[in-house]
């Protein structure tokens, strides 16, 4: 059976890992109010909304604050010490004021607190104090950077989930393919792709399966309306178009897996190629696999990017750039660091990237694979693995 969900001791590593960090500069507790954020320490994950909910970390306990609605949603899942709820936001009292209590209680009103953000956002018309108009004798100082640095480099247990989720993106997109026929619509394709797909995934998977997501469960594929034409728009707006022939199209496809994901994306062409066509996409899998070989750990990633924009420079390609080479991917979409070159963090063991590298033709369509890699001490381990040459990827008509 495939690992489907993360141990409660990958939990605690975290905890220890983040307290260690923090307290060689004398931090001695910690508040995060992301969502994403939250659910990596504690295991809760939640809507967001305009009810704010917090994760308080010391060495003696960790602690959750939710409002009402949540109570028993956290208490079953959150792996806490203890839950306080609010009864709701605004409410006669504001819920931050609950969050005083805690922290006054916790021995934290003097202290020295790392905090992801100064208060709760301003989501869904939230309004409230800042941590530090709430505690104006503790030192609040924002740890975002420590917290982010220790979600970039992935575990063996987060790179399991990974691993999970493109192989049920990779049957999705098998299906995508095999779907993508003259006249149906786009929306139809992915519907019936993404359904299929997951459908399969749970009855192999069974009940253990946890999308742990907010409204995207299973596995999906899709077009995100790069058809046609409007490929060459990087992220364009799905339109419900109708495939033709001679269409350029830039697909997308990955699963949830316990909150992680891979990004798979891939040109395909409806019907034989043009010669123009056939050019573009062929350039765009050699710069590709320029940036592919060009990561290994040591290197900055603005290093990788650069020799995209290279590649772009000697083929006159300047004018078709939009966009840079990839980003960290694990639980979000788009996940710091970036594969740019205005990045100069170096790259680890461990990192996860999306590698996608575009090309883009007004009047004539887009040309963009993605593939999800893993950074291994010689270089990468491809986790997404469809087909990436053009005749795999040329459907008959």
């Amino acid at each position: 059976m495939p690992q489907l969900r993360l141990s409660d001791e990958e939990y605690l590593r975290r905890r220890r890992t983040i307290l260690e960090r923090l307290g060689e500069r004398g931090i001695t507790g910690l508040i995060a109010f992301g969502p994403n954020n939250v659910s990596y320490f504690s295991r809760f994950g939640f809507i967001a909304t305009e009810r704010p909910i917090a994760y308080i970390l010391t060495r003696d306990t960790s602690a959750l604050l939710v409002p009402r609605l949540e109570l028993e949603h956290a208490e079953t899942f959150a792996l806490v010490d203890r839950v306080t709820a609010y009864p709701e936001y605004p409410g006669e009292r504001h819920p931050m004021e609950f969050l005083k209590d805690i922290l006054v209680d916790l021995g934290l009103s003097r202290a020295k607190i790392g905090v992801d953000s100064d208060g709760y956002g301003r989501i869904y018309g939230y309004r409230g104090p800042r941590v530090s108009e709430l505690l104006p004798d503790a030192e609040v100082i924002t740890v975002v950077d420590d917290i982010e640095y220790m979600q970039m480099i992935n575990s063996e247990e987060e790179l399991a989930l990974i691993r999970e989720s493109a192989r049920w993106g990779n049957l999705a997109h098998t299906y995508l393919q095999e779907y993508c026929k003259v006249g149906v619509s786009e929306t139809e394709i992915s519907m019936r792709a993404s359904y299929e797909a997951t459908h399969a995934m749970i009855r192999t998977l069974g009940p253990e399966y946890r999308p742990m997501s907010w409204g995207r469960a299973g596995a999906h594929a899709g077009f995100r309306g790069q058809i046609g034409k409007d490929s060459a728009f990087p992220h364009a707006m799905t339109s419900n178009a109708r495939l033709k022939p001679g269409d350029v199209l830039v697909t997308g496809a990955g699963a949830s897996v316990w909150g992680y994901g891979s990004e798979l994306e891939r040109t395909m062409i409806m019907g034989e190629p043009t010669p123009e066509q056939e050019r573009y996409f062929n350039l765009m899998l050699e710069v590709q696999t320029l940036a592919l070989n060009t990561i290994k750990p040591g290197i900055p990633c603005s290093a990788v990017d650069k020799e995209v924009m290279r590649f772009f420079k000697e083929h006159n390609l300047e004018e078709n750039w939009r966009h840079h080479t990839g980003h960290a991917k694990s639980t979000l979409v788009h996940e710091a660091p970036f594969l740019d070159v205005g990045d100069h963090r170096l790259i680890e063991v461990g990192m996860v990237f999306t590698v996608e590298p575009g090309i883009y033709v007004p009047g004539l369509g887009g040309f963009r694979h993605s593939d999800t890699v893993a950074v291994t001490p010689d270089g990468i381990e491809m986790i997404t693995y469809y087909p990436r040459d053009l005749e795999s990827l040329t459907i008959p008509i």
